[in-house]
């Protein structure tokens, strides 16, 4: 199996009369029989990078607003696609069935049948793979599709995690011989363990403890900058007062437990990806400024990000 270099493709060298058109060559290059609707018109803006290991295409847009339509691919294997929303809210539609994502969530669906996706500004990971390969590792996968995996979930967070390092590998320019059947290995491995603890989680915790579902959406919407308490709120269904609350029994304010879970888990990960620089780590943990981050760390740890990984 090959391995493609990671390409990037963005708007910002495209006049804002030729975006629409441009992003859209892009798309359907990338994943045939995809239209995308730009809901911003001239103003839209989007930045994608893509690769590919073995039977594993890989795709990461950055957008404003818009609704994706992807047309059947006939082929002599079907393929699955996972969409995994960093950023945003996504709706996801297809035979009829619609499901929702917020930030950390994870939906598949098959790429043999049309699909549609209302997506708001957002950063999504995709990624398309056949379907067998699945399927020797969970069974029947009809049942998984178009049903939402919440990003709550512990296993889903392994194998988001996954996910993010892969790409920071990505750029690497060599690899020992074996090195994307391996990998290939590992996702469908991970993918399948992220879709049985999903639904462990569903039958185990039909009414789980308030204070753990709240900490639990946290550590889900961490890479979201615009992850808030007010996100937290909607998706349990209380007020932001009573949220509010349950963080105050805990001692703390969500505003604060929010920024330490992102530091801690920043800082863990400085030390397991000592490739990946303080920018990257920083963004993928919501703060969009690394410089801000840098300066939070410190106050935190008594050290700059780059100190703390000498040290440790």
């Amino acid at each position: 199996m090959t391995m493609t270099a990671i390409r990037q493709f963005t708007t910002l060298d495209v006049s804002p009369a030729e975006r629409a058109r441009y992003w859209n060559e892009m798309a359907h290059l990338r994943y045939a029989g995809s239209v995308v609707d730009a809901a911003y018109g001239e103003d839209f803006t989007g930045q994608m990078w893509s690769w590919t290991i073995g039977p594993l295409a890989m795709l990461r847009p950055r957008t404003h607003a818009c609704r994706v339509t992807r047309s059947p691919i006939a082929r002599d294997e079907e393929h699955l696609i996972l969409h995994l929303q960093c950023r945003g809210i996504g709706r996801y539609t297809q035979d009829g069935t619609t499901t929702r994502l917020e930030p950390g969530d994870m939906v598949v669906a098959t790429t043999a049948r049309p699909y549609r996706i209302d997506l708001t500004r957002h950063e999504t990971l995709v990624v398309e793979f056949p379907r067998r390969p699945l399927e020797q590792r969970l069974g029947d996968v009809a049942p998984w599709l178009l049903a939402r995996s919440p990003g709550t979930s512990p296993s889903l967070r392994i194998f988001h995690d996954f996910l993010l390092s892969l790409w920071q590998q990505g750029y690497r320019e060599e690899h020992h011989e074996g090195w994307e059947d391996e990998v290939a290995a590992v996702f469908f491995d991970l993918l399948a363990m992220a879709l049985r603890g999903t639904a462990f989680d569903r039958a185990k915790r039909q009414a789980p403890a308030l204070a753990q579902k709240v900490t639990a959406l946290v550590e889900a919407g961490l890479q979201d900058p615009q992850f808030s308490v007010v996100h937290i709120a909607r998706q349990c269904g209380l007020s932001v007062r009573a949220v509010q609350k349950v963080f105050a029994a805990m001692g703390t304010t969500p505003s604060a437990y929010i920024q330490e879970r992102r530091l801690v888990r920043a800082g863990e990960k400085l030390l397991a990806y000592p490739e990946a620089t303080i920018t990257q780590i920083a963004f993928d943990h919501g703060f969009n400024d690394s410089a801000y981050f840098t300066r939070l760390f410190r106050r935190r740890n008594g050290m700059t990000p780059r100190e703390y990984r000498q040290r440790h």
